[in-house]
């Protein structure tokens, strides 16, 4: 026979097993890696489209001079150095639109180079 206290014990790691089973301890999922790719004047693409609620990390790619990569409304930014990939954690977002843009100048098309994460 199990004594009061073993019967608690026991109750309680079911609860808790029940508890992990509904997803309430889920671990949150990898951040989803999307690409762009910068050069003078243009990135590639223009308009990324990303999922909304999840974690991203946006991987950025340049050939020919240094680049920066801005969003501006985040608060965030990173320098694209040529022959490397930078990469800039971005939080879980809501669905609409953020738009980037370079920060470093580039040449004198650099003020038209931008473009702008579609979250959906």
């Amino acid at each position: 026979m199990l004594t009061r206290r073993q019967l608690l014990t026991r109750a309680a790691g079911l609860v808790l097993i029940g508890y992990g089973f509904n997803g309430a301890w889920a671990e949150t999922p990898a951040p989803k890696v999307y690409r762009i790719a910068a050069r003078r004047f243009t990135y590639t693409p223009e308009t990324l489209e990303i999922a909304a609620n999840q974690p991203a990390i946006i991987e950025l790619t340049v050939t020919d001079v240094l680049m920066g990569f801005a969003l501006p409304s985040l608060h965030l930014r990173t320098d694209i150095i040529p022959g490397q990939i930078a990469r800039l954690k971005l939080p879980a977002l809501p669905a609409g639109e953020v738009p980037f843009l370079c920060d470093v100048f580039c040449g004198s098309g650099h003020e038209q180079m931008g473009g702008s994460l579609h979250v959906v």
